[in-house]
């Protein structure tokens, strides 16, 4: 099972390597690019466009970026800095520009980082027109006195905005909402770690058979993607969402860490603490207070969906953040192992909690049904100790996540030994949690 695990980390590492040089931003070629990749790998994804100048709510879809070429050139001619070495180099949604400026003007369009000098900066500008190139703070304190060329051959035009989706259906019409986003360029951990284990996720949820809740799945632009979806799915998503996260920051090995929904205490928060207190007892806990991705919009007043987020190393919380810093280095195999299986045992869980009655009076006799160990052991001695607080606590009135943390034990240990006990008529489902 580890090793099919790793192998499946290897795989990821492999798809962020191949889309690791794209140049994503919240619209463009990039973005279909990028969509078109996954699905290859998801046959069963849908392709969305909406048009440039449409309405969502408080936003407008804005004009389409295209970028060909940018760079920077000394009086000789020499490319200093290149966009086609580097897309952070080119601030996103920069406007076209062929100007020469000297040194004093050139810095006024210029960005760098003095606390991490060798890193080059992410910086957009979606909104507002201007133009600008990102550089590591080593190599701006090189430029010298004199003439430089500065081209950025791009276009703002109507176009349209990407999305995909997959649905995924059930038994029941209730969903599972999983969100990530793809308008990123180059940059490993905050970009490419969601999409990839996204993708994972779907081909896992693909190959079950027997799944209860419907799964909704989709890759946007962050913000303005969400936004634009829901405006288009609101009532349908408020009646029919029990449970998701936000997929996001999810491929490095350094920590686990929980970002709450702005309730905090739906089924999606507590199956996140409960999955995390068990795969790493000290994860970082995070507020509401510091939100920043997708979980702003679904969380919104008078959206209130149910999504909390289950990350590595948190967005804004590592110095790689929002810098070429943040590389195929930083994202490993493993790390993006640990954040596929935490979502997947966050699914598990969604799935079989259930509540549970005892149906027997009083203490039931484990001996004569083949459940009392023959050895007395410590080991024996604690599974039949489990086993008991798991009957003592399935009145009916709690499901087994609920039970699971009071007598601190893993949901899925605490599901097989249910059905164990299902098995031997000690135990009947009366209710799914949801």
């Amino acid at each position: 099972m580890e090793d099919t695990e790793y192998d499946l980390g290897i795989v990821m590492h492999g798809w962020c390597k191949d889309l690791f040089p794209i140049c994503r931003s919240i619209t463009g070629e990039g973005v279909r690019q990028t969509l078109d990749y996954i699905s290859n790998l998801i046959p069963n994804l849908t392709l969305h466009e909406v048009p440039s100048g449409t309405k969502a709510f408080d936003w407008t879809v804005p004009d389409e970026w295209i970028i060909r070429d940018a760079y920077i050139c000394d009086e000789n001619g020499k490319r200093i800095v290149d966009f086609k070495e580097n897309n952070l180099h080119v601030v996103g949604y920069s406007e076209s520009v062929d100007l020469w400026l000297n040194l004093d003007e050139l810095n006024d369009h210029l960005y760098s980082l003095p606390n991490q000098p060798t890193a080059i900066p992410y910086i957009t500008s979606y909104y507002v027109r201007q133009w600008g190139f990102c550089i590591s703070h080593e190599k701006r304190k090189l430029l010298k006195k004199g003439l430089y060329h500065v081209v950025i051959d791009s276009d703002h035009r109507d176009g349209f905005l990407n999305y995909a989706e997959v649905v995924i259906p059930g038994k029941s019409s209730k969903e599972v909402f999983l969100s990530t986003y793809i308008c990123h360029p180059s940059m490993a951990n905050n970009e490419l770690s969601g999409p990839v284990v996204t993708t994972a996720l779907v081909q896992f949820l693909n190959n079950i058979q027997d799944n209860y809740y419907t799964y909704r799945i989709v890759f946007i632009p962050e913000t303005i993607g969400s936004i634009v979806y829901l405006s288009k799915n609101i009532d349908h998503l408020k009646k029919a969402v029990v449970a998701g996260f936000n997929i996001t920051c999810v491929g490095d090995n350094r920590s686990y860490s929980y970002l709450p929904s702005r309730s905090g205490d739906t089924v999606s928060d507590r199956v996140a603490k409960h999955v995390l207190q068990h795969i790493d007892i000290n994860y970082k806990a995070y507020s509401w207070l510091d939100r920043g991705s997708d979980e702003r919009q679904y969380c919104a007043p008078g959206v209130d969906l149910p999504i909390a987020t289950i990350m590595r190393s948190k967005y804004g919380e590592y110095e790689e953040y929002h810098t070429s810093l943040d590389d195929l280095n930083l994202v490993t195999p493993k790390g993006l192992e640990g954040g596929f299986n935490a979502l997947k045992m966050s699914i598990e869980i969604i799935e079989k909690n259930a509540v549970f009655k005892v149906l027997v009076f009083c203490e039931p006799q484990l001996g004569k049904r083949g459940l009392y160990p023959t050895l007395s052991t410590k080991e024996s001695f604690d599974q039949v100790s489990t086993m008991m607080d798991l009957i003592s606590y399935c009145d009916g009135s709690r499901d087994l996540l609920e039970i699971a943390n009071i007598i601190n034990k893993p949901f899925l240990d605490i599901f097989k030994l249910s059905q164990d006990l299902v098995r031997h008529n000690l135990l009947s489902k009366v209710a799914r949690s949801l």
